[in-house]
């Protein structure tokens, strides 16, 4: 193999792990550009070892490519890191396996393969990562949470901030489909200075953390002495 097409290669594989390490820099992963490069890199220089000795009839791509992945395997594991239940590394090291691949096909010539493959990894971080992101922020119902409840609340508090606790309720729930407003009353109990506020809210699922929320909220208003809520489920014949 000539130096030139050697070079070319060689160059192809730094720039695109250079690429896939950028944009892992950019988002401050522990393997970045550097790591990125590197591994690409050395996966183009130990697959060019066998092009070149492929002219010798010593060489053989393919083997040196299968001994390039189990290499990686052992180089991703040290990025991965356990805390707890959570398991942090695996999208680092797996981008470490994928620039290994890169650089593999610059080492055997196939430029817009490997360019492909670069683009490919880094528009799977780009687009995926906010969708991925808005999946792990929806809720789960868990066994138990789901169907119909009811959920009650009972506050107490001065005469003149009753209007204004109300609307506190009302803009509380209208954001929120899942929770219906059924009755909102008020009373006296005989002391006109104090009111009494009791709402009847209907849910789609358990939601006791958007109640306890909104209890503390509610309780951090000026003019209010109690705040109280409880849940059932709906009687079924």
């Amino acid at each position: 193999m000539m130096i030139l097409e050697f070079s070319l290669r060689l160059g192809v594989a730094v720039l695109l792990g250079a690429a896939i390490g950028f944009e892992r820099q950019w988002r401050q992963r522990s393997a970045g550009l550097r790591t990125n490069t590197l591994v690409s890199l050395g996966a183009a220089a130990f697959t060019l070892i066998s092009e070149n000795l492929i002219s010798y009839e010593r060489g053989d791509a393919t083997r040196i490519i299968g001994q390039i992945v189990t290499g990686i395997g052992f180089l991703g594991a040290g990025v991965i890191m356990k805390d707890g239940v959570n398991i942090h590394g695996l999208n680092t090291a797996a981008t470490i396996w994928c620039s290994a691949a890169v650089g593999s096909f610059a080492g055997v010539g196939l430029y817009a393969e490997a360019t492909l493959v670069a683009l490919a990894i880094m528009l799977t971080h780009i687009i995926l990562r906010p969708i991925g992101n808005k999946i792990s922020r929806t809720p789960v119902q868990k066994e138990g949470e789901e169907g119909e409840f009811y959920y009650v609340f009972k506050i107490a508090c001065k005469e003149q901030v009753e209007n204004h606790l109300r609307v506190l309720i009302l803009n509380a729930l209208k954001n929120d489909p899942h929770l219906q407003l059924r009755s909102l009353k008020s009373s006296d109990n005989g002391n006109p200075s104090y009111a009494y506020i009791e709402a009847q809210i209907y849910a789609t699922g358990k939601h006791d953390a958007e109640m306890e929320k909104l209890a503390g909220t509610l309780t951090l208003e000026y003019g209010v002495t109690e705040v109280s809520w409880e849940h059932y489920l709906p009687h079924t014949d």
